[in-house]
């Protein structure tokens, strides 16, 4: 059965430096930008939101800096990339705004993925960018990246874009129409698979090598970033994408591999807050916020008695009941001391406390578990 694209509400796609530049003259491949640009204009204004993760800093700046086409070091390719991502910027925003969207610009680095804090920001940011219509252009923070450098790639950032913000589907536009039972350059006999249902050691061991001069990621980076993203409740399709159109070939049935979740993002996203990370705190919480979290609502400061640890912002935290029952985890919104701060208070009452403008919620009910859930 032919998937359309449309049928997603939130769409990450994956965008290969040997993609976007093209590898004669070193500058942007002005033709199929414009057509990617058109693919997510259409999706767009079809009521899907879209994302895109974009290598092609390093792969820009290099040519404009003469330099050379073999392997870089590193405070070269940290040269290349802060030229690179000027120009890469501007390219996005002006093919873009040809079709009415806005392009913002975030950096990150995979750390910013794994540090609570930092991932907090990070989501927020891109969720406002997401409810003003603008398209966000993600790319590893190469001008001070270390080791991503040398061993990181974008299709693994992509997934962890997507499971980040709930997308519903990340696509990885490669350089073959999906995944093979052999790299099918190496073998004549490869055969094609187009649906994966889950992420196995056989499909593992079916990963090629690297990829391009101009590329740091090969198949075995995407069947990587499939396990975060199908993990994370986020289809994946792996799709060719030097063809013109690339989103639309998937949409009209053009050959790709299909990788299916494993549970919604939400879901996903629970079981990842029960499961795997270390309370840092406890909030203890009265009889009424007890019955206002069974209701599902969220955890507001009004019911909230005591707190306990040295928390931050992000951190997981127990929440137990008056008489000290555990009743769930959850990621608190505010750092220890500005939590005890406003026990007890309405939130209309927290700016002026805390003297800035924070959550209306000790702990939003999405990153809220109760046990037993």
């Amino acid at each position: 059965m032919n998937r359309r694209l449309e049928d997603y509400r939130r769409i990450v796609v994956k965008i290969g430096s040997a993609l976007l530049v093209d590898k004669a003259t070193g500058d942007i491949h002005w033709a199929w930008l414009e057509s990617l640009a058109a693919d997510v204009a259409r999706l767009m204004k079809a009521g899907c939101e879209v994302l895109l993760v974009s290598s092609g800093a390093i792969a820009l700046g290099r040519g404009r800096l003469g330099l050379p086409r073999r392997p870089l070091a590193l405070e070269q390719s940290q040269a290349a990339a802060s030229v690179g991502q000027i120009a890469l910027a501007r390219a996005y925003s002006e093919i873009l705004g040809g079709h009415g969207f806005i392009a913002a610009q975030i950096l990150l680095t995979l750390d910013d993925t794994e540090d609570r804090r930092r991932y907090l920001n990070a989501r927020a940011t891109l969720g406002t960018l997401i409810e003003a219509h603008a398209v966000p252009i993600i790319n590893e923070n190469d001008t001070v990246a270390t080791t991503e450098i040398r061993y990181g790639d974008n299709d693994r950032l992509a997934a962890r874009v997507a499971t980040m913000v709930g997308a519903d589907c990340l696509v990885l536009l490669s350089d073959i129409d999906g995944l093979y039972t052999a790299p099918p350059a190496q073998d004549p006999n490869a055969a094609h698979i187009p649906v994966v249902e889950r992420i196995t050691p056989e499909i593992e061991a079916m990963a090629g090598g690297a990829g391009s001069e101009l590329s740091r990621g090969g198949m075995k980076t995407k069947i990587d970033a499939g396990k975060i993203a199908t993990d994370g409740g986020t289809a994946m399709v792996i799709t060719l994408g030097k063809r013109m159109s690339p989103l639309s070939a998937i949409s009209a049935g053009e050959r790709a591999t299909w990788f299916e979740p494993s549970a919604d993002p939400v879901t996903a996203r629970k079981k990842w807050i029960a499961g795997s990370l270390d309370d840092h705190g406890t909030i203890t919480i009265d009889a009424g916020a007890v019955r206002a979290l069974r209701s599902g609502k969220s955890l507001l400061p009004a019911g909230c008695t005591r707190v306990e640890g040295a928390f931050a912002r992000g951190d997981t935290v127990r929440v137990v009941g008056p008489t000290g029952e555990e009743l769930g985890r959850g990621l608190v919104a505010f750092d220890a001391a500005d939590a005890e701060a406003i026990l007890g208070r309405k939130s209309h009452e927290v700016e002026d406390i805390l003297g800035y403008t924070g959550r209306t919620e000790m702990i939003h009910r999405d990153h809220l578990v109760m046990r037993g859930e």
